[in-house]
């Protein structure tokens, strides 16, 4: 057995842990588990443990449903808000076929596959994403907690909500840099520090998991839920990322204007020229739509700059002396997405942007959404899809996604969407029924 499967079972027995929880994902990014007991760990360890994936959204069909949990045992920690006596701990899974073959399903896999390319370059991928979210009484409504606005020192439930979630992210291992409230009433950021992608992905299910567990400890709900209420903004989830080869950061040149280098251009050029097609995993939900909207500080066009934060992608400024720090911000993701499939596509379109030798537009400075229709027809300046369908349509055309994703993910994230889409149809909403019903 391995050092790191030693220490999960030094952990477990010293911690009193009973239980371990293994962890996956299925496609869509819903957290799935299932708990062993620490009697069944060395084994769980040693050969995975087997488990039924035909209920598993976008995973093995009836006739191919085994499946293999192999549990990460650099993943392991213990859960903090479950009783520390007879104590719960919880470790990643990959998942495989009975045969030991990687499962092509797997987001995990998926992303790992464009890793694996990346390092096959030279590269390691590393980002920070900073996932938005709501509080709201309860599930039922969008009743809020607070009237705050971004960095406002309120003191309110939710900054206590706030801290409690951050010291539960520390004690499990993951690093934050900061937390603050956000632009809307209710409205809360805690950003992750700069990790690998993969630790990221991680950290971002686990993150999401905690602030839910946190929130319904104290008796009110969390939301990531991407636009909940119409005429606020909704919430994001930005994503820093640069490319390092060793310890220097690829995307770095001190002779650029922008300290951009010949990577990092074709790395924006890439994600620019395939953000459509990524869209629907950026931006998977009916609901996603809902917040790209003019007006309420989520990127739309398709564009790049330094300062301007009505643009797809922003490169924060360079600090001299600071080179690792450069990077670039992806605009458009909602924390809804899975976080796996978001980075893998993102990197995607990075190195196929490197690859290929692809160059950005020239930068637009101005706030884009002032600038005439004309205008941004004369400056080439596209669209993100402006509702689910269209999302689908442009990504089923393109071969680039379903390589990125293998045909197995890509299919089956097709088909999850299509019927969203024809649920969304079918239904009449409040808003049709009080503007139709009493005048037609």
């Amino acid at each position: 057995m391995s050092e790191s499967a030693d220490y999960v079972i030094s952990a477990c027995r010293e911690n009193d842990v009973k239980f371990v929880r293994l962890w996956f994902t299925d496609i869509v990014g819903a957290l799935k588990s299932f708990a062993i007991t620490v009697e069944e760990l060395e084994k769980s360890l040693e050969g995975g443990m087997g488990f039924d994936g035909s209920s598993i959204e976008g995973f093995a069909r009836i006739d191919e449903s085994d499946m293999i949990a192999l549990p990460d045992p650099a993943t392991f920690q213990l859960v903090p808000w479950r009783p520390r006596e007879s104590g719960v701990g919880r470790m990643f899974c990959d998942i495989y076929h009975p045969n030991g073959e990687p499962f092509e399903g797997d987001p995990r896999y998926v992303l790992k596959r464009q890793l694996k390319r990346a390092a096959d370059l030279g590269y390691t991928f590393y980002v920070s994403p900073e996932l938005e979210y709501f509080y709201f009484k309860d599930s039922s409504g969008t009743e809020q907690l607070d009237r705050g606005g971004y960095f406002d020192q309120v003191s309110d439930s939710g900054s206590d909500l706030r801290r409690e979630t951050v010291l539960t992210l520390e004690a499990m291992g993951i690093e934050v840099e900061y937390s603050h409230h956000e632009v809307a009433p209710s409205q809360h950021e805690i950003a992750l520090r700069y990790t690998d992608a993969l630790t990221m992905a991680d950290a971002a299910m686990t993150y999401r998991l905690v602030v839910k567990e946190i929130a319904l400890a104290n008796g009110v709900y969390a939301t990531f839920m991407p636009k909940p209420v119409a005429d606020q903004n909704g919430s994001g989830m930005h994503v820093h990322q640069s490319l390092f080869k060793g310890e220097r950061n690829a995307f770095f040149d001190v002779d650029d204007p922008y300290h951009l280098s010949a990577v990092a251009r074709g790395y924006i050029a890439g994600l620019l020229h395939h953000a459509p097609a990524i869209t629907l995993v950026t931006n998977q939900w009916v609901n996603s739509y809902k917040r790209l909207l003019p007006g309420f500080e989520a990127p739309v066009y398709m564009s790049w700059a330094r300062r301007n934060r009505s643009d797809l992608i922003r490169i924060p400024e360079y600090k001299p002396g600071a080179e690792t720090h450069t990077r670039i911000e992806y605009r458009s993701p909602d924390p809804a997405c899975n976080p796996y499939l978001a980075f893998a596509v993102m990197l995607a379109a990075g190195l196929d942007g490197i690859e290929n030798e692809r160059q950005p537009p020239p930068p637009v400075e101005e706030n884009v959404f002032e600038l005439t229709a004309a205008d941004r027809e004369e400056r080439g300046i596209r669209t993100l899809p402006g509702s689910l369908i269209e999302a689908i349509e442009v990504a089923e055309a393109s071969p680039f996604l379903r390589e990125a994703l293998g045909s197995h993910v890509f299919e089956s994230l097709i088909k999850n969407k299509k019927i969203e889409w024809e649920r969304y149809r079918r239904h009449i909403s409040a808003f049709e029924l009080a503007e139709y019903l009493p005048i037609l």
